[in-house]
């Protein structure tokens, strides 16, 4: 803190008023802190302040920013003199790219919300797959599956098996109403899931789950498991359309977003050139 002294002056007011938000004028009196022709003014500090603080808090707050604007101007001012000419150019320069793409890339945002159109047909999404099948190959293996983890203590363990086993969808919606007493489950056994996903759940190994099964059971100290694997994907297999139709959607919406955007690029050009605000020599 005496190095600060040293170099800037700092009026900090005790009292509680210091840091109620003000919209006052900035002059003389409001100033907190100068580092060398830099001012800091009391609505600098106050603006960024919690509203409610109590002023023990506040007064804490406000040291500290004062000290961080001080050390952050210091370093700048340290900075520019140390720095050649040309290091400050390529800086602004590089300043100047980022707002600017900044600015473009908002403005562009703004018309791709107003303009894109978001529908993705059914029939689009399986135009889609169909000539780029050869790219949607899997990268980990798939399951449809029916599972179910239930505990050693649960009395009526015979009737749930029975349950489980049974095809009838009377039998599966008995089945799910007592879903609140298992560990957990899955009984949609007509979509695909992660093999990965189920061995996290399952004490199945991978080879057995990657083969097609009725009923497999496994039984040991934390409760029953039960599984009946419907189909199985190896890895490098096509993706089922079903699995990723909400990825060839986004794929749908960044072509028509790219598109757009040519469109709308070649339009300002063609208004700029036909209104003479762009030429080439």
């Amino acid at each position: 803190m005496k190095y600060f002294l040293f170099i800037f002056s700092i009026v900090i007011f005790t009292s509680c008023d210091l840091f109620k938000i003000q919209e006052k004028e900035k002059n003389t009196s409001e100033i907190l802190a100068i580092v060398n022709t830099e001012k800091l003014f009391r609505i600098d500090v106050t603006s960024v302040l919690p509203k409610n603080i109590n002023e023990a808090d506040s007064l804490v707050l406000a040291n500290s920013y004062i000290q961080n604007w001080a050390i952050k101007r210091l370093l700048l001012a340290k900075a520019k003199n140390n720095s050649s000419l040309e290091t400050v150019n390529q800086i602004e320069g590089l300043v100047q790219d980022y707002k600017e793409s900044l600015l473009i890339n908002n403005y562009k945002d703004q018309l791709v919300k107003q303009k894109l159109d978001t529908v993705v047909s059914d029939q689009e999404i399986e135009e889609y797959y169909l000539l780029n099948k050869e790219n949607f190959k899997l990268n980990e293996e798939l399951v449809k599956i029916r599972y179910l983890h239930i505990d050693n203590n649960l009395i009526d363990e015979g009737e749930i098996l029975s349950l489980f086993k049974s095809n009838d969808i009377n039998d599966l919606e008995e089945l799910e109403k007592q879903e609140l007493s298992f560990k957990f489950h899955q009984f949609n056994d007509s979509i695909w899931t992660q093999l990965d996903k189920v061995l996290l759940k399952l004490p199945f190994s991978k080879d057995k789950l990657l083969k097609k099964s009725k009923f497999i059971q496994k039984q040991d100290s934390i409760g029953l498991y039960l599984a009946t694997i419907k189909d199985v994907l190896p890895r490098n297999s096509i993706a089922p359309i079903s699995y990723i139709t909400s990825t060839i959607k986004q794929m749908i919406l960044h072509k028509r977003k790219i598109e757009l955007l040519r469109d709308i690029e070649k339009i300002i050009v063609k208004d700029a050139t036909q209104n003479n605000n762009f030429k080439i020599y």
